[in-house]
């Protein structure tokens, strides 16, 4: 997850969840066609990565990949930002400049938040869809584009129709392949790796020798719900990681935005209470620092917690009972 956007492929990215594998194959696809694809998934699952990766693995990779915020922007604003302006359009165009369509020519398109664009701008979008072509602000002189489209939104498009919010029309021309990023509260799975490529990641920015991570710490960061997702994850770890003094994450380190969660405190772990290690040098390594380990010991005690009921444990740990299943045989 740490290579740069600019040389991701769709497969340099893996996964160990059923639902995030589904939605990986769908784009491998994709990138095998100029099919227009919708990424739908909640703020901070990787849709701009996942975008990048598609494109990455087409055969526009050699060209441009641009990308635009479609959300609170004047209509004027954002019909120079899409297809640029001339000289003299509005006051201070001081010069031509180019718009998104036109530089993202031979390329990719990322239209980020698609679901919050104006509905001047979607009218307008439809029509370079539809034709191929569009004009300049301030200018009569069509120009063609070949753009392959990728849109992000992080709510139902098929919703914002039915609420009259979004052009019809224009959500079946965008809406040809939709893929579903689950959130990171449904892959607790794939918490450990992820955790560790973030801290390796972090300690390395930051100039740490971090080793590991004590198991209360763990404990942590596997029951946490994870509202931000991958992005709250990368800035929770990287914080953690300024805290750290020495080799091992303690409970201590680990900190979330209250207000964010809406979950009880009590879920996020005990606070350092003088029975946890007071510094990094003694009992914590002579512990198990193993994350999988870690996410073990926690699949088993929400499952002790709940009399042995797959389904309750399941529903609480945010998987699917085949998923508890898995951890529940590894334990065995």
């Amino acid at each position: 997850m740490q290579q740069p956007f600019s040389s991701l492929r769709v497969e340099d990215l893996t996964t160990t969840n059923e639902a995030m594998a589904r939605c990986l194959r769908l784009a491998a696809l994709a990138a095998k066609s100029d099919v227009p694809v919708v990424l739908l998934g909640e703020t901070g699952t990787g849709k701009t990565l996942l975008a990048h990766a598609i494109h990455n693995s087409s055969e526009r990779a050699a060209q441009p990949f641009v990308s635009f915020n479609a959300s609170a922007m004047s209509d004027t604003l954002l019909e120079s930002q899409l297809f640029g302006h001339e000289r003299g359009a509005f006051t201070g165009a001081q010069q031509a400049v180019k718009g998104k369509f036109e530089l993202a020519n031979d390329g990719t398109l990322f239209l980020d938040e698609i679901s919050e664009m104006s509905p001047l701008a979607q009218v307008k979008i439809l029509r370079v869809l539809e034709y191929g072509e569009f004009e300049r602000l301030g200018s009569e002189r069509m120009l063609k584009c070949d753009t392959r489209i990728i849109c992000a939104t992080n709510c139902s498009l098929r919703g914002r129709v039915a609420q009259d919010k979004f052009r019809e029309d224009l959500y079946h021309r965008l809406n040809g392949l939709t893929l579903l990023i689950p959130p990171l509260r449904e892959r607790l799975e794939e918490l450990p790796a992820l955790i560790a490529a973030e801290l390796k990641a972090a300690a390395v920015r930051e100039g740490k020798a971090i080793t590991a991570i004590h198991p209360q710490a763990m404990e942590r960061l596997t029951v946490y719900p994870w509202p931000g997702n991958l992005r709250e994850l990368s800035h929770t770890v990287r914080t953690m990681t300024l805290f750290c003094d020495g080799p091992v994450i303690l409970p201590e380190h680990v900190v979330f935005p209250p207000d964010l969660t809406g979950v009880p405190s009590s879920r996020h772990g005990a606070e350092h209470n003088g029975n946890l290690p007071s510094n990094n040098n003694d009992k914590a390594a002579k512990d198990d620092f193993t994350l999988a380990s870690a996410v073990g010991r926690h699949v088993s005690l929400v499952y002790q917690q709940t009399a042995r009921n797959q389904r309750q444990a399941a529903k609480l740990l945010g998987i699917s009972r085949a998923t508890l299943a898995r951890h529940l045989r590894k334990l065995a």
